[in-house]
């Protein structure tokens, strides 16, 4: 789930159905002191268990998981992100597909034009134009790279910038 829904309320009536759920939760000032050590200590990964309080009496049983952003360019605690699921601390697997999903989109809006307009007819054919031209940067960044290195790897070798210049200069973009 985004991050909207990081309410101990809702993660305890989504556990009430009997589902489990994997949530990032906003580092509070006082949780920054675990990222800190974890820093220090050299570790990518913590898991620990969590009570969240729902009200006097009540509290809501949760796991915490930090974990350290691959390639992350930071070198303080900000590097670690932290999350909470009532599951198995592997269901993190599974979240870092959504945020494939959602690079991919960050990236496609790159490749949309600027419009105002409301009529959904142009802004969906503007958006599906920028699927397009998205997927046709992929693509050429793949055969590149299988070209030059002889596999693909995620980080693109052909940067969207460039895919974009070469579009204005042609009159496409």
């Amino acid at each position: 789930m985004d991050r909207e829904f990081n309410s101990q309320h809702i993660l305890e009536e989504i556990d009430q159905r009997g589902l489990q759920y994997v949530v990032p939760k906003r580092m509070q000032t006082s949780e920054q002191a675990q990222p800190q050590r974890l820093l220090q200590w050299g570790q990518d990964r913590y898991v620990t268990n969590w009570n969240l309080l729902l009200n006097d009496d009540e509290r809501h049983e949760t796991t915490l998981i930090y974990r350290r952003q691959d390639n992350s360019e930071r070198t303080d605690y900000r590097q670690y992100s932290v999350f909470m699921t009532n599951g198995d601390p592997r269901l993190l697997r599974e979240y870092e597909y959504r945020w494939e999903i959602e690079s991919g989109y960050k990236s496609t809006k790159r490749f949309m034009a600027a419009t105002t307009s409301k009529n959904f007819v142009l802004r969906f054919f503007y958006f599906a134009f920028a699927c397009l031209l998205y997927s046709i940067w992929r693509a050429v960044d793949l055969l590149v790279q299988v070209e030059l290195t002889g596999e693909y790897k995620r980080s693109p070798v052909v940067t969207a910038n460039t895919v974009l210049t070469l579009l204005k200069q042609t009159g496409i973009g």
